[in-house]
């Protein structure tokens, strides 16, 4: 990629919801369930929500100035969406691009260190 091309939207950090989100959700829906899940909606920071087959997937973004919202739907398969633990995750950007391609991200990263033999 060329250095003299900037980012449109700067990420620093990638949150996911557990629960699943009405797919019908615009941009004031989903951030209200931004601010009821994770407290507030930061700058630069992405929230990433699934419907509940799991097949499609919603992105918001607050940019510093307003939020972006992005949709992203599988035309087969599903997203690899955790059903238990907390009710949120943070990801790194490798797991993230995992993530949207419907590959299993959670085997990247430090939960894919072997530690025992």
């Amino acid at each position: 990629m060329d250095a003299r091309v900037a980012a449109v939207i700067r990420v620093d950090a990638v949150w996911l919801a557990v629960a699943p989100l009405d797919m019908r959700s615009g941009s004031e829906a989903a951030l209200a369930r931004v601010v009821g899940v994770f407290g507030s909606a930061r700058p630069h920071h992405a929230y990433l929500f699934a419907n509940r087959r799991a097949n499609r997937m919603k992105v918001l973004v607050h940019d510093g100035i307003g939020v972006w919202l992005a949709a992203r739907r599988l035309n087969q398969g599903k997203f690899v969406w955790p059903k238990d633990g907390g009710p949120t995750l943070g990801l790194t950007r490798v797991q993230l691009d995992a993530l949207v391609l419907g590959l299993p991200w959670q085997r990247l990263g430090e939960a894919g260190v072997i530690t025992v033999l």
